[in-house]
């Protein structure tokens, strides 16, 4: 096995050696990423908090396999990506009644209004795209992985990877189009 300047390789290094402890400190440094990936398949706090719990120690139990010439955080969102869906299939119908939806209403400035009309109606036209499409957004626009990184992460060919982005943001887009014009007919 090479030995790499990489601190995070040397911190597995150590872990797989035997300080345990020290994975602690990849679950802090991973532990926000996980869960919005998790959260962006499962759209679900406690099944993505869960998923993402799970992914970590699918990881810790695998940390022997980790090719160290692979980023960490490439090989862990691939558990991830892998364990929420796994969740999905799971728990596929998981339905909230209307009638037990709690709407609250604050003063608050136009400005902070629009911006969350703006993420409400973004948010619903996300809901309406399939996990694949969602993931593939998240990850490249939130995220900001590169095309080489989603690719590995979900198992496709960056090129597929690419026009998966493209094709789900047109989707997004008619989407987005489509939840408007019914806002507006609504009006």
């Amino acid at each position: 096995m090479v030995m790499t300047k990489d601190p995070e390789h040397s911190l597995i290094e150590r872990i797989l050696a035997g300080e345990q402890h020290l994975y602690a400190e990849m679950v802090d440094k991973y532990k926000s990423y996980a869960y919005t990936v998790a959260q962006k398949i499962l759209q679900n706090r406690p099944d993505a908090e869960e998923a993402a719990q799970d992914a970590f120690v699918k990881a810790f139990h695998h940390l022997g396999d980790f090719n160290r010439q692979a980023k960490f955080s490439t090989w862990l969102y691939r558990i991830v990506f892998n364990t929420a869906i796994s969740y999905k299939r799971k728990y596929r119908h998981k339905f909230q009644s209307i009638e037990s939806t709690i709407v609250e209403y604050r003063e608050e400035a136009n400005w902070m209004l629009e911006k969350k009309d703006k993420k409400k109606y973004l948010d619903l036209a996300m809901a309406k795209l399939n996990a694949a499409d969602r993931t593939a957004l998240s990850l490249f626009y939130l995220e900001e992985f590169s095309l080489e990184e989603i690719a590995e992460i979900t198992g496709m060919q960056a090129n597929t990877a690419k026009v998966r982005i493209h094709r789900a943001r047109q989707r997004l887009a008619d989407e987005l189009k489509n939840l408007l014009n019914k806002e507006a007919l609504t009006l």
